[in-house]
């Protein structure tokens, strides 16, 4: 299959950054698929209209909100039906610099067996309890990984092969909330498949909207974290093993 990408957008009540979102990805060669992951009145409306008045976007519609994780298989699932080879996920709070979507997309087709990730930079806005949290998470990541490949696993910002990606989505029961993000990664890592890290900016706009729920999420979190270790520990020959032969 030829390298054919569709730009992946779960959106949940973030109303502010969408229209100039989408002007700018509708100036990009590749379909559009944006999810409305259950939003309010005002965010559905807006999204409306953009389906509207762009015809490379394709709305999807979740009538209650399923979380940003089934937001995205969701996504990804219809690229596949679309014929697409590739993925593009961004999210729709504002926080990436879109201009860097063209390098993502390019070291993509050089490489397009690995899995592009989004290695943020982050400026003083980044409140630093999420700053710390982060390094928690990255830390289980190369622990259940047993690589450093991975740099960030929760970087909302990456490419995927469809094909490996959505192998594994449909073979497994996948967190549907905020830890899709990097038990999808690990999965992929254990699949043998490698990374391209990329540094991006990412900013915490003054009043952005973050629908991250500290005590549930955390939990949830810990619970999967805790599940991938028992899931290593299971790979734990085959894993050894792939990773002496990548270092050959």
């Amino acid at each position: 299959m030829s390298y054919q990408l569709a730009c992946v957008i779960p959106v949940y009540n973030h109303p502010d950054c969408l229209v100039d979102l989408v002007a700018y990805l509708a100036v990009l060669p590749h379909p559009i698929i944006v999810v409305n992951d259950g939003s309010d009145a005002q965010t559905s409306a807006i999204l409306g209209d953009l389906a509207q008045q762009y015809s490379q976007m394709t709305l999807l519609e979740h009538a209650q909100n399923m979380g940003k994780g089934q937001a995205v298989m969701t996504g990804l699932k219809k690229a596949a039906e679309m014929g697409c080879s590739h993925a593009l996920q961004l999210d729709a709070d504002g926080q990436h610099r879109w201009q860097d979507i063209e390098k993502f997309i390019a070291i993509s087709e050089l490489h397009p067996t690995d899995v592009v990730i989004g290695c943020p930079v982050f400026d003083a806005s980044v409140p630093k309890k999420r700053l710390y949290g982060r390094y928690m998470t990255h830390i289980w990541v190369w622990i259940n990984s047993l690589s450093l490949e991975i740099k960030d696993s929760m970087c909302g910002f990456r490419i995927y092969p469809l094909a490996e990606t959505l192998k594994i989505v449909n073979q497994h029961h996948l967190p549907q909330r905020m830890g899709f993000d990097s038990e999808i990664l690990v999965r992929l890592g254990w699949a043998g498949l490698h990374f391209r890290n990329i540094d991006t900016p990412v900013i915490y706009p003054e009043h952005g909207v973050s629908h991250f729920r500290v005590w549930e999420d955390n939990w949830v979190l810990t619970k999967m974290h805790s599940r991938l270790f028992a899931g290593m520990l299971c790979r734990f020959p085959k894993l050894i093993t792939q990773r002496v032969k990548g270092r050959r």
